[in-house]
């Protein structure tokens, strides 16, 4: 039997180049990438790495070590998880570049810089400087309200709106509401608090209480919205899949001149009562093909949680997809499954 043939190549770095930020602390990034192509060989000697083997992986070790010393370039540093991360993207034959991804800047701030770490993060953030109406569809931990929240920073530092309105349906707001301790607002707040988090890793905590005073942040319940007319604003409605299909009609149709609107959402994890159907899953068939309206979808793969988080949602999935097939479940899955998600961790 005939042998695979094997390929040779040698990776001469640029001498300005720190070998120890490109294969990291002790090599640990060297050995995510030697897990990841069994079928080839690295030796590092010096600023020169050689490769031998799998003609095929040959070539994708050789394209990822030119896409993370464009990275270094840049002056950002590397994380395991980056490495993978363009691991992937390399395999999946798209045709923008690793490095073209990684180094997106989104927002400065407080020493920090917010960037998408995924292809359909990516793609996500771009279709919401290209639209007016954006939806951000996906799973927990995917970065779809993080990124939006940094797009609304964006732009009001660009002064290409005057105002940030961030709101989340308050959907257990009926009997349980009632008894909480303090004021209205004060009920509210917890189911606006995620939104609130975000703030806090974008802008100085301290400047926070001002902007909102002077209306130039606003964080409220969307039954707040009702009766509006938004304008020169970034508005973002979070967790849409716990909206009905009249108040995703109600929010839309506040959009105002100057304004950008991008809704958030995952039709999995829905919990209205059973029987009242998600105005996000609606709103695709209604909206999809408009011109200016834009759906993006994250998948598992883009969730930039702990590693588990990735692993958790496609285990969720699976199930769901084996129970909704087990012979007898028909109506009762899928009456069963808004209950069951409830309990879900988001």
């Amino acid at each position: 039997m005939a042998q695979t043939p094997q390929a040779q190549t040698t990776i001469v770095v640029p001498a300005s180049q720190s070998m120890v930020a490109l294969l990291g602390p002790g090599d640990e990034l060297l050995r995510v990438v030697e897990s990841a192509f069994p079928l080839t060989e690295v030796h590092v000697r010096g600023n020169e790495i050689k490769l031998s083997g799998d003609p095929g992986e040959v070539a994708l070790v050789e394209r990822l070590v030119g896409e993370l010393v464009a990275v270094l370039r840049t002056g950002q540093g590397l994380t395991p998880d980056a490495v993978q991360r363009s691991i992937g993207m390399l395999r999946s034959e798209t045709r923008e570049r690793p490095a073209e991804v990684l180094t997106l800047s989104i927002l400065s701030s407080r020493g920090r810089t917010i960037r998408p770490k995924t292809l359909n993060q990516k793609h996500y953030v771009e279709a919401i400087d290209r639209h007016t109406v954006v939806f951000g569809l996906g799973p927990a931990g995917t970065g779809k309200t993080y990124l939006a929240v940094a797009k609304a920073v964006q732009a009001l530092q660009a002064k290409q709106v005057s105002r940030i309105i961030l709101t989340r349906p308050a959907v257990e707001a009926g009997e349980r509401l009632g008894f909480l301790p303090g004021s209205l607002s004060e009920k509210i707040d917890p189911y606006l608090r995620p939104l609130y988090d975000a703030l806090h890793d974008m802008l100085d905590p301290a400047t926070i209480p001002r902007l909102m005073t002077e209306g130039t942040i606003e964080v409220a319940p969307l039954a707040y919205m009702r009766g509006r007319t938004l304008n020169d604003a970034f508005i973002i409605l979070d967790e849409a899949q716990n909206t009905s299909p009249e108040q995703m009609k109600m929010f839309l149709t506040r959009l105002g001149f100057g304004s950008r609107m991008v809704v958030t959402g995952d039709t999995t994890q829905v919990d209205l009562p059973s029987g009242t159907k998600s105005g996000l899953a609606v709103v695709q068939q209604i909206l999809e093909g408009i011109d200016d309206v834009s759906f993006n979808r994250l998948s598992s793969a883009d969730v930039v949680r702990h590693r588990l988080v990735s692993d958790i949602v496609e285990a969720y999935a699976r199930h769901d997809a084996d129970e909704a097939q087990r012979p007898g479940r028909g109506d009762r899955a899928a009456g069963e499954g808004r209950r069951d998600r409830r309990d879900r961790a988001r």
